[in-house]
């Protein structure tokens, strides 16, 4: 397994998945978003797992969106088409913690009965 966590050190929902890999002895390589952001091909592997995962890119992208975020009013009435690219370029606007497992699955947010899987 090759585990990504992407976030920030402050987010607790980060904290908490942290924690709950390093309870079960899973190794993980953790990602700061504020020291570095996304590659192109990190987002867009993340991206493909999730459409995946709902069924379309447009749900998908939803899923990715932190509405509780100070800048969403930057994000929220965007065509879907804008949606993908302003979320890479602007990387504080994803929900946290995006967990990565290899180019093939992804979740975002404290999902612990995906990472169960």
């Amino acid at each position: 397994m090759n585990i990504q966590i992407f976030g920030t050190n402050k987010n607790f929902d980060c904290k908490k998945a942290q924690m709950w890999f390093k309870e079960r002895r899973i190794d993980f390589q953790f990602v700061d978003l504020k020291q570095k952001s996304m590659s192109l091909g990190e987002f867009d592997s993340v991206l493909s797992s999730l459409v995946k995962l709902y069924g379309n890119k447009e749900e998908a992208l939803q899923q990715m969106i932190d509405k509780t975020s100070k800048d969403y009013s930057s994000i929220a009435y965007l065509d879907d088409s804008e949606i993908a690219n302003k979320l890479f370029e602007c990387q504080n606007l994803l929900k946290q913690p995006i967990v990565r497992n290899g180019k093939t699955q992804a979740s975002v947010g404290f999902c612990s009965k995906i990472w169960e899987s």
